[in-house]
């Protein structure tokens, strides 16, 4: 079991904590048709995954294509326009309605959460700004992976207990409870270690300031304002709606046989504010541009949401990250993965003009993820972002 854990747990690192990943050397010009981005696309098919669709918008216009299959049995490409679950890109939008509420008086980014939230009895060092950095030391509910290889189990994301577990309804306090039953990985603000735990309870932050749902709150203050037609929180709803493609996931069950099963559907209650949102590639466009071009969070704020802190390279929701000179140089990213099936990528130059938004499904292929995206991913990026026609 532990090896499997240690599994998921380093392919959660690959698709929602790829700061400082290596873009091999500038490609030529991308003609029409951007058979670079075609390429780029069917090595991800050619890795073992289900299928992807990429949209690309920059000098050249909007740029929508797929590669791979909808659903395995049938040939059908992935549609372009498909709804799919984000994973942590959610973390960006949740730090973004934390900001709002910043800008707003309402929130202080270095008060004491526990200020706000007094039942939960948090550490008072805690501060709304560590909760969107990562630097609260917080135990991950879905578990931690320690740098020495020892691994302490949480909630059940990976095998046939979280596959048998995988419609269950979770509440955000119960999942905060749940972390801080466990001991602290470090003091807070000494440290920096990805956590759900943060998003969560930032989650529970917002509704307690706010006095409404995060969801009701998404809706106002980011949904409608930007027209995100196919953008929701899900809450316990398990079914992606209108065309989406399948994902799957490989797993060995209690009596060592392996299994593959669609989890196309499933409650993802369990990452709260962290990793449950589910949108389109046109939608994740739409926000991430918004965002970097100021017309969601005010200048100074937008500042320290871009501002790259410790060993991930994390501002406030957003990871930094430095593709080269001959590659545009930085860019601001929020990749995602939910327990299983999905990915989805996010990136974004610092004005918005350029935006890179996609979706990735697992397969049939017995693959590490954690090995075999990052490496089908240089290669987007490169066809992508070290274009010159493009830039």
């Amino acid at each position: 079991m532990n090896s499997r854990v240690k599994r998921f747990l380093a392919a959660a690192v690959s698709l929602g904590v790829l700061a400082g990943l290596a873009v091999p050397g500038a490609a030529s010009a991308v003609p029409a048709g951007r058979p670079e981005v075609q390429a780029a696309m069917q090595s991800f098919v050619d890795a073992g995954f289900g299928g992807i669709q990429v949209r690309v918008n920059d000098r050249q216009g909007e740029w929508v294509g797929s590669a791979g299959v909808r659903k395995l049995g049938s040939p059908a490409k992935p549609s372009t326009d498909g709804s799919f679950w984000v994973g942590s890109v959610t973390k960006t939008v949740t730090a973004t309605v934390v900001l709002q509420l910043v800008a707003e008086g309402k929130v202080k980014l270095d008060d004491p959460v526990a200020g706000y939230l007094p039942r939960l009895g948090l550490d008072r060092r805690i501060t709304p700004r560590m909760l969107l950095q990562h630097t609260s030391g917080l135990f991950a509910y879905t578990g931690e992976l320690y740098d020495d290889g020892t691994v302490v189990p949480g909630i059940p994301v990976v095998g046939q207990e979280w596959v048998d577990n995988r419609f269950h309804r979770y509440t955000p306090e119960e999942l905060v409870r749940f972390a801080l039953s466990k001991p602290a990985r470090f003091a807070p603000g000494t440290g920096q270690n990805y956590s759900n735990t943060n998003y969560t309870l930032a989650l529970l932050l917002i509704e307690k300031v706010t006095g409404h749902s995060y969801a009701d709150e998404v809706r106002r203050r980011i949904v409608r304002p930007l027209g995100l037609t196919r953008t929701v929180v899900p809450g316990n709803r398990t079914q992606l709606p209108g065309p989406h493609a399948h994902g799957y996931y490989r797993y060995t069950d209690n009596g060592g046989e392996s299994k593959l099963v669609d989890v196309s559907r499933m409650n993802l209650s369990l990452l709260a504010g962290a990793g449950d949102m589910i949108s389109t590639t046109k939608d994740l466009h739409t926000f991430i541009s918004a965002l970097m071009s100021g017309k969601l969070v005010p200048a100074p704020l937008l500042a320290q949401m871009r501002d790259p802190h410790g060993k991930l390279g994390y501002g406030l929701g957003l990871f930094v990250q430095d593709l080269g000179p001959s590659c545009g140089g930085t860019v601001y990213q929020h990749n995602g993965s939910p327990p299983a099936g999905y990915g989805a990528i996010m990136y974004s130059s610092p004005d918005g003009t350029k935006t890179l938004t996609a979706s990735v499904t697992m397969g049939a292929a017995d693959i590490n993820p954690a090995t075999e995206f990052p490496k089908a991913l240089g290669k987007l990026l490169t066809a992508t972002f070290c274009t010159p026609n493009g830039s």
